[in-house]
């Protein structure tokens, strides 16, 4: 197959390879807040850059999937062009999985909203119900047989899960002997990560007149900048001022269904959850909404004048307050 180009994820993040967690986390979220399409300057690049922050946070922000990604170890110093068949390609043929029947390999997609990249080291495999399309030694055999099921991932953003979509799905396998099949899917309103989107017929064709297998794609539901998706809840940091934490406050919160306001009582702490229920995302079938939980945060001023500078220190002498 064609070779698929690597994408260095501590690059897009602008990260070094060592960093923690935290510093990952916090590289995204400043990120996205900048390149969000619903934010971003230039509309015309947003979505793809967007994108490809999204999917080096997917990756670099799973300890799982980051620690398989590292095992590239010394060839990051070859950061070329990789193959994804059995046998590998690339940089000294190295490619964790690559050959690997059972784990997939075997199928390319366009329109998941992950790259080709991705998708070779994160992507497919066919699941070990049903058959392959030949038997033992590779003859075919004449009992009809259904044929294996295949499953992949599919990058679902906030909106597709508020109000439901569809999307074009491009399949064909990674050694392009098959044609390109361009399949529509439907993505319900409500939907949750983890889920499973099945399309049936759509895995790996029969033997000797057998159905063919289903494809199975799991969601990853896209990160935000402002909103942590738990089920159908969402997760809000509530950014406050000291004094607006002090005096109490009236501040807007943006919510998938319209801006609205909360009442912030004198001396809020960190960590405090204010409930918004019905402003989460829907709950599908059941019907009804999660609900949004605002956490406040209060932050610190970067810099401050010579003036605020007298007015803090003022305070600070005057103030009885001994926090430890």
């Amino acid at each position: 197959m064609a070779k698929v180009k690597f994408r260095d994820y501590y690059e897009v993040l602008g990260v070094k390879r060592d960093a923690s967690q935290d510093e990952v986390r916090k590289a995204f979220r400043k990120l996205a807040r900048t390149h969000h399409p619903d934010v971003a300057k230039d509309k015309s690049t947003a979505e793809e850059k967007f994108k490809e922050i999204n999917e080096a946070y997917e990756v670099l922000g799973d300890a799982d999937k980051r620690k398989k990604y590292d095992q590239l170890g010394e060839h990051w110093k070859h950061a070329g062009d990789y193959g994804g068949g059995g046998g590998g390609g690339g940089a000294g043929g190295f490619w964790p999985g690559a050959g690997d029947e059972d784990q997939g390999g075997n199928y390319h997609f366009e329109g998941t909203g992950f790259s080709d990249f991705f998708e070779n080291f994160f992507g497919s495999r066919a699941s070990r119900g049903g058959f392959t399309a030949h038997g033992p030694g590779g003859a075919k055999s004449k009992v009809p047989r259904r044929g294996r099921d295949i499953e992949s991932e599919i990058l679902v953003t906030l909106d597709e899960a508020m109000n439901g979509s569809e999307r074009s799905l491009v399949i064909q396998t990674r050694d392009r002997s098959a044609e390109r099949k361009t399949v529509t899917i439907r993505i319900p309103k409500g939907i949750t990560e983890g889920q499973l989107i099945r399309a049936a017929g759509l895995g790996e064709p029969g033997q000797a007149g057998g159905t063919a297998g289903d494809l199975f794609l799991k969601v990853r539901m896209e990160r935000h900048p402002d909103f942590r998706v738990e089920e159908h809840d969402l997760y809000y940091d509530l950014r406050l001022a000291p004094w607006e934490a002090v005096l109490g406050a009236t501040v807007p919160v943006r919510t998938p269904h319209g801006e609205t306001k909360i009442k912030i009582p004198a001396g809020a702490e960190a960590g405090t959850e204010f409930r918004l229920g019905g402003k989460g995302l829907p709950k599908g079938k059941s019907g009804g909404f999660g609900d949004l939980f605002a956490v406040v945060q209060v932050v610190m001023p970067a810099s401050v004048t010579d003036e605020e500078r007298q007015q803090w220190q003022a305070l600070a002498e005057i103030s009885k307050f001994n926090p430890r």
